[in-house]
């Protein structure tokens, strides 16, 4: 993984008015980076904001307030037709549900070549066909499958289409939204697993949104945690699991079972009572150990940076 900030999202806000009176603040003044090459986990319960971040990134939304910089550009601020043709091929996303991302009236061939045509990618119908085939070996499929329809295939399968669709434009960065979600706990590692080796063969950058703790960090080398439309903890994947701050982050790792029977006869279930955080002062977002940053106020940063200390001593 490189320093090179590949994107930069600063204060990002989504909000979306609910009648005449009511806004939810889905997305809430985010802000963080993503490295060349690297994937960066965005973990929270359903409900926190962390699809409508992926899509607001993307520009499937247009957001409220704050920027999103890709490779130091403006990704609201881009206009021009041309302009948006580069970004779209540059930035794609594979989406959560595989049922319903697939055209079911087309078959695999155009589905995976839409993106090729809109953007010019053949120069012609056999370089077409070449470019599917080659794109269908690389998820993991044959060539045979072009001419099918999506309801022919598996859960599993039709995740590896959307792979496919997604890569079929080379894109640098890939927002993957829950894309294991849907599909049987025995497909998931082979997806993820999937994932992992396309982007160290052609180097992507990954956002990974998921609610498994657990796959997260497999797959991750930098993980943040959403709350109600705020990041509350961001660290590296193996510091957050070896060591929590916010409580929120806490209840989630205790909640993850593992396949050790005297273990989970002794877990026990942290639940998260955000009643019980300093409201003193609105908390911001502050560095507690080298990039291990937490959402906290004054008292709590001294309180969090106590325990740490105490930590490290014992």
């Amino acid at each position: 993984m490189s320093q090179e900030k590949l994107v930069e999202v600063k204060n990002l806000k989504q909000h979306f008015k609910l009648g005449r009176n009511n806004v939810v603040k889905a997305v809430d003044g985010l802000t963080f980076d993503i490295y060349k090459g690297e994937t960066f986990g965005l973990v929270g319960e359903s409900g926190c904001g962390k699809s409508t971040t992926g899509r607001s990134i993307i520009r499937l939304y247009n957001s409220t307030d704050g920027e999103v910089l890709f490779k130091g550009d403006n990704v609201q601020g881009k206009k021009n037709k041309s302009e948006l043709k580069k970004f779209n091929r540059q930035m794609q996303m594979i989406f959560q549900d595989p049922y319903s991302s697939l055209n079911p009236r087309m078959t695999v061939m155009d589905i995976i070549a839409e993106g090729i045509d809109i953007h010019g990618l053949a120069k012609n119908a056999e370089e077409r066909k070449a470019k599917v085939y080659e794109l269908l070996e690389t998820v993991g499929l044959n060539k045979e499958h072009a001419s099918r329809y999506p309801h022919e295939f598996s859960g599993g399968q039709r995740q590896r289409l959307g792979i496919a669709r997604a890569l079929a434009v080379d894109p640098e960065f890939i927002i993957a939204d829950e894309p294991i979600s849907a599909l049987d706990v025995s497909i998931q590692a082979q997806v993820v697993n999937l994932m992992k080796k396309l982007q160290k063969e052609k180097g992507l950058t990954y956002l990974f949104i998921a609610h498994d703790l657990s796959m997260v960090k497999y797959i991750s080398d930098r993980i943040g945690v959403m709350y109600f439309g705020k990041l509350v903890e961001l660290a590296d994947a193996e510091e957050l699991y070896k060591n929590p701050i916010h409580p929120y982050t806490r209840s989630l790792l205790s909640a993850i079972p593992l396949p050790d029977p005297i273990y989970e006869r002794n877990r026990k279930r942290i639940v998260y009572d955000p009643s019980q955080h300093d409201t003193s002062e609105e908390p911001e977002f502050r560095e507690i150990s080298p990039k291990h940053w937490v959402l906290c106020t004054t008292k709590e940063f001294e309180a969090y940076k106590k325990e740490q200390q105490n930590t490290v001593t014992n």
